[in-house]
């Protein structure tokens, strides 16, 4: 049984990712799974799916999504459901009070994903999107070398890849690569980790033009299976991101300052659940830098959020409005790099708040 500290969150699904969050949120002291439910699986098909991926024995089984939404014992609900229910789902959790853990892409569009916004700042509910690696201990020691400008300097250019070569039947049959389900493809997916980590070297701030780099491929359906773009701030500074689901396996940061450069080569996922390194050079010095932790950062995360939330349910403090911004400046550029491909535009410019 939860304790009253714990966040009592809803799961929507029984696919892999649930598998995962929910083990992660096993992890977290201050997180409990309360609830599951789901629109292609049966009534006896998630119990079992419960029992498997040791769901508490009062997690509440669910036949619809709105019987969990209007579940009084559920805090906040993990959203690991297409793309293009995003909008619909979310609003509604927001306007019952839950608190939002969404996957991405957040939305097929920023329009979209403003709804959700409004949706959330209108009822005072905690959101955060599904990408992990920002939770990463070694996230916040990244950060910290690329603000020291003893170290670091000042940035000139960000390099960002995140690919893997899919088989057959991702490529015909994952949800990533259907139009009517999430409709980004390569771009959404892969691609919006590239995105946060450049946003994340140029201190989240949205660059002036995007432009879409020549060699994408698209499916029949023309979505996305690989693409490259430009990402144009004042000054001189300047990012190029690379997504794709046909080339070998790659999770790569390179950043250059003005002073020191940095390498990270498993950014999105660490090769060990609970190691992960990164590396520095200077003009006369090249450093490993390792950190440790205990649990995983899909773990880190659901503390993070939990904690969130638990002070929001709490104390009655208002929710941290930077991972609603982080999102949405994402989403910006996802849209702009989207514009440059679909209307072969040699930049665009963005805008957001």
């Amino acid at each position: 049984m939860a304790d009253d500290s714990q966040i009592r969150i809803g799961v929507l699904s029984c696919t892999n990712i649930v598998r995962k969050v929910s083990r992660a949120i096993n992890l977290a002291p201050n997180a409990t799974v309360a609830a599951i439910a789901s629109i292609s699986n049966s009534i006896e098909e998630m119990k079992s799916f419960a029992a498997s991926n040791n769901f508490p024995p009062t997690a509440k089984i669910h036949g619809s999504y709105e019987s969990l939404l209007e579940d009084p014992d559920v805090d906040a609900v993990y959203f690991p459901i297409p793309a293009s229910l995003h909008v619909d789902w979310a609003v509604r959790a927001a306007q019952k009070g839950k608190h939002i853990l969404l996957d991405k892409p957040v939305a097929l569009s920023v329009y979209e994903f403003d709804q959700i916004v409004e949706a959330c700042e209108a009822n005072g509910i905690q959101f955060m999107d599904g990408t992990q690696w920002i939770h990463n201990p070694r996230t916040a020691k990244i950060k910290e070398f690329l603000t020291d400008p003893a170290s670091f300097g000042q940035l000139k250019t960000v390099q960002s890849c995140f690919s893997f070569a899919a088989n057959e039947n991702f490529l015909k049959k994952d949800i990533r690569v259907k139009p009517g389900l999430d409709g980004l493809g390569a771009l959404g997916d892969a691609g919006w980790y590239t995105i946060q980590a450049s946003l994340l070297a140029n201190s989240f701030r949205l660059p002036k033009t995007v432009t879409a780099l020549p060699g994408h491929v698209l499916n029949d359906a023309g979505i996305v299976l690989s693409c490259g773009a430009l990402l144009d701030w004042e000054e001189g500074v300047t990012a190029t991101i690379y997504c794709s689901f046909l080339a070998n396996v790659t999770m790569e940061i390179t950043a250059i300052g003005t002073k020191g450069t940095l390498r990270v080569h498993d950014f999105v996922i660490p090769f060990q659940e609970t190691e992960a390194s990164f590396t520095t050079s200077t003009t006369d010095c090249l450093s490993e830098h390792k950190t440790m932790n205990e649990i995983p950062q899909e773990a880190c995360m659901v503390i993070e959020f939990a904690r969130l939330v638990g002070e929001i349910k709490s104390r009655g403090a208002k929710p941290d409005g930077f991972w609603l911004s982080f999102s949405r400046k994402t989403q910006v550029i996802v849209d702009a790099v989207k514009e440059s491909l679909d209307n072969n535009l040699e930049r665009v410019l963005v805008s957001g708040r």
